[in-house]
């Protein structure tokens, strides 16, 4: 189904404008395009463009996760000397904390790469990732290579060389083991190697049906100061960007600040000078006064890009800021040498930023709006195109093509655009059904130890999925064409189009416990997003598992009604373990998608559609005591794995902390990071301590040591917190109290208690303590002495006390059945 309807010209002083993006976003264009609400480019970021379209020198800047990147570099080699920069990080940083909020995992790394590309934004580089999964803190870079895939990583690494083509890579870390993240060594290491290997034929053949092999001149490690080699190369990077007035520190300051899931939201960073950077050469020709040296920069190292490297010039020196279509003529002159010009990448790419280059000197200005910005595949979605034209040069709106589906004939709809007049044109398509479900591209399919998987390899590399409905407006000036890439907003929040199921499923708990050969019942969830959805509800049980009943059928009228139904669940009659599914069957569609949506200010809303899943274990557990309470740290579902243990939990706040408040809970359990992110507990522990001496159990876990810790007697006897860590999840755990209750009521806790634990033991364990603490284990990773910080209990009065670091908020919600065990046994002290 398609219908167009077209609207006279209007008059209009203002219009939305949607940024123009091909491929992986030009620096320059993202910066000047910042904005959705942006109008005519201002004549002096038009000039700047210019400027990096004439400069064909590149950088690629390699790391290990988001916030790695040295983002005073980026910014002096792309706003200041105009360099194709980019910034490579291994991993989405999905193994890390959240100070925000309680997203962990893909959801993390989700909300880190669009912090990322907030970061690029600014200081005007451009975003590439592997397809390497952050498993959390490594302390030796031969760990790291053993849970990544190194071939399938170091194949990434040269991919995005060959798809960018850099001059220089430079690695932020050494090569050399040192006190430093594996990741972060193993980052390097493996870049080393993609250097030798890119520009080698022979090396991922695969990759060169649509890529060639490229070499780059030469690999630096990045450091400063005292991490600087007496041999290194020096260069100032210091300036201001001509467009702002800001100076490169300042941008990059900004540029930093937008890690805020990682605390650097404050980052003020430096606005004076900036100190010398270093760089020591890894492999490649020499350079002596610039990473650049011997580097041709200019056009002329393109096939016959001598001849219209002048032209360039010319429009630089010529161009009028205050009149930038009086540049259009020879624009057009460049844009018809420039197609004469041999197949090759980076002139292709060239091409289009000299289209967004006209665009901009036109003042054509254009937004394509949908009423919703979330699509059901098989339904009509209808658009509004939106165009206005600046200047006095004539254009013709010739074309909107959509390559995922079909084009459009243009013989009918070409359009002359009178300048300061908007024209609009209605449309309306099928979308198709099998238009994939808006899904981050790298968690499409199951992740494997240590890599997601990613069937398509033309994606790997790109920080994000390309738009779901892609858009092309075809335009004529003076017997050229001029095409714009677009894509689909709401109106008004400006949300890129999402393609979701008629129905999102959710499991009222993530996991459900079980004893052997027990049932029990199981809550799922099915929401409308459109009216009139109605079919049968089943869920899905690997053998051994016993589902009733088979299915049951739902009907939902209304947009957004939901209906809750209860499955009874039978497990094995020996313990086990088991992923739960759900499927809606609407017609001849099946649906299994839960919806999981993460808005924060800093980056635009985010959709997430994973399968609906359920985590069922049935293993013996014991509990003692009934009531607990929680009070919710920086984010995690420990709660909801208490109350999968069989307890009563009740939410509580620090003003919730008083005596008589708490003499009715068996146990008060503080989530992680407490002390770190919330203002309203260190009033209160006083209250909290008395609790404890009056015969109750506290549990507090793990908190960060540093300037934002709110204090530091956290406990009513002392102890020091420290960066000490185990991060090896299979560690042997040595029993240092067998006899403590903690380790044998209600549960008898045994080393196969500590099987099955996921990404680490624990983190910011104390290293000092007061003697009434007793340590429970001792752990440590390979050629570590043992720490005993893990697990400290206190008696205190007729109560406890316990601070821990033991990572339950992974382990629990991963259904480790040893942790369930342990912290059962930890609530259960006392009674």
């Amino acid at each position: 189904m398609r219908t167009l309807k077209f609207s006279a010209p209007t008059h209009t002083k203002e219009l939305r404008v949607r940024r123009s993006v091909f491929g992986f976003a030009f620096a320059v264009t993202l910066y000047l395009l910042s904005s959705a609400q942006a109008q005519s480019v201002p004549g002096p970021a038009i000039l700047q463009e210019l400027r990096a379209f004439d400069e064909m020198g590149s950088v690629l800047y390699v790391a290990a996760h988001p916030d790695d990147e040295n983002t005073q570099l980026l910014t002096y080699f792309a706003r200041g000397r105009h360099y194709r920069t980019a910034y490579l990080s291994l991993t989405r940083g999905d193994g890390g904390q959240n100070v925000l909020g309680g997203e962990f995992g893909s959801e993390l790394g989700v909300i880190r790469t669009q912090e990322l590309l907030a970061a690029r934004r600014l200081d005007g580089g451009r975003q590439f990732f592997s397809r390497a999964m952050d498993f959390g803190f490594s302390k030796d870079y031969r760990e790291t290579l053993g849970i990544w895939d190194k071939d399938q990583v170091t194949a990434d690494i040269v991919r995005v060389i060959r798809t960018f083509r850099p001059d220089v890579v430079i690695t932020r870390f050494s090569t050399v083991p040192g006190g430093t993240h594996g990741h972060h060594t193993a980052s390097a290491v493996l870049a080393l190697d993609a250097f030798k290997l890119a520009g080698d034929p022979k090396a991922y053949p695969e990759q060169l049906t649509d890529l060639a092999p490229w070499q780059p001149k030469r690999i630096f490690m990045n450091s400063r100061g005292s991490e600087s080699a007496s041999n290194a190369l020096q260069m100032d990077i210091n300036g201001n960007d001509p467009v702002s007035g800001e100076s490169f520190g300042t941008i990059a300051s900004r540029s930093r600040g937008m890690h805020k899931s990682q605390g650097f939201g404050g980052f003020n960073g430096r606005s004076g000078n900036l100190p010398p950077e270093s760089f020591t050469l890894l492999a490649g020709d020499s350079a002596t006064n610039d990473i650049l040296d011997d580097v041709d920069t200019t056009w002329s190292r393109v096939t016959g890009g001598a001849k219209i490297a002048g032209q360039i010039d010319d429009l630089v020196a010529n161009f009028n800021t205050n009149s930038p279509e009086t540049s259009i003529p020879a624009l057009l002159k460049l844009k018809s040498a420039i197609a004469t010009l041999p197949a090759d990448p980076i002139v292709d790419e060239k091409k289009k930023q000299l289209d967004h280059i006209l665009q901009s000197c036109l003042g054509l200005e254009m937004s394509t709006t949908i009423p919703q910005a979330e699509v059901v595949p098989g339904e009509a979605l209808k658009m509004r195109h939106t165009v206005i034209v600046h200047s006095g040069i004539p254009v013709r709106w010739v074309n909107t093509r959509h390559p995922s589906v079909f084009e459009l004939s243009s013989a009918k709809s070409a359009l002359s655009l009178t300048p300061g007049q908007t024209v609009t044109r209605d449309e309306t398509i099928t979308l198709p059904l099998n238009t994939p479900l808006t899904q981050p591209y790298w968690l499409r399919e199951e992740p494997g130890t240590g890599m997601f998987h990613v069937a398509d390899a033309s994606l790997i590399g790109r920080p994000e999925n390309p738009p779901a409905f892609p858009i092309e407006q075809v335009f004529e000036v003076d017997g050229q064409t001029l095409t714009i890439a677009d894509e689909p907003v709401q109106i008004g929040t400006h949300r890129r189009l999402d393609v979701i199921p008629p129905v999102s499923l959710h499991f009222v708990s993530d996991v459900k416990l079980l004893a052997p050969g027990s049932s029990g019942p199981v809550q799922i969830e099915i929401t409308a997003a459109r009216g009139h959805s109605g079919g049968s509800l089943k869920l899905n049980a690997p053998a051994g598992w016993k589902i009733s009943p088979a299915a049951q059928t739902f009907n939902l009228a209304n947009v957004g009604d939901k209906k809750q139904f209860t499955f009874t669940l039978t497990a094995p009659e020996k313990p086990a373990s088991a992923s739960i599914t759900a499927s809606a069957q609407i017609g001849n569609a099946t649906y299994g998608n839960q919806r999981i949506e993460i808005d924060y200010k800093h980056i635009p809303h985010l959709l997430l559609q994973p399968l609906a899943r359920l985590k069922a274990a049935s293993f013996d557990l014991v509990i003692h005591g009934k009531n607990v309470g929680y009070v919710a740290g920086a984010g995690d579902s420990v709660a909801d794995a208490l109350t999968q243990m069989g307890y009563q939990v009740t939410p509580l706040t620090g003003p919730d902390l008083t005596t008589n408040r708490l003499k009715d809970f068996d146990a008060v359990v503080i989530g992680i990071r407490a002390f770190n992110v919330r203002t309203d507990l260190v009033s209160q522990l006083p209250a909290l301590f008395a609790y404890a001496e009056a015969g109750g159990t506290v549990i507090e876990q793990y908190n960060r040591p540093g300037g934002d810790l709110k204090t530091e007697d956290l406990a009513p006897y002392k102890l020091h917190l420290s960066g000490d860590r185990v991060t090896d999840e299979t560690a042997t755990m040595a029993f240092l109290a067998p006899y403590h209750p903690v380790l044998n009521t209600p549960n008898k806790i045994t080393a196969a208690d500590f099987d099955g634990w996921i990404q680490e033991r624990g983190i910011y364990f104390p290293n000092q303590w007061d003697d009434h603490f007793i340590p429970i284990f001792a752990c440590h990773d390979a050629g570590e002495a043992p720490l005993k910080g893990s697990l400290l209990v206190a008696p205190y009065g007729k109560g406890y006390f316990v601070y821990t670091g033991l990572v339950f908020f992974r382990e629990l919600p991963a259904s480790v059945p040893g942790a369930y065990r342990l912290f059962a046994n930890l609530v259960s002290l006392g009674k």
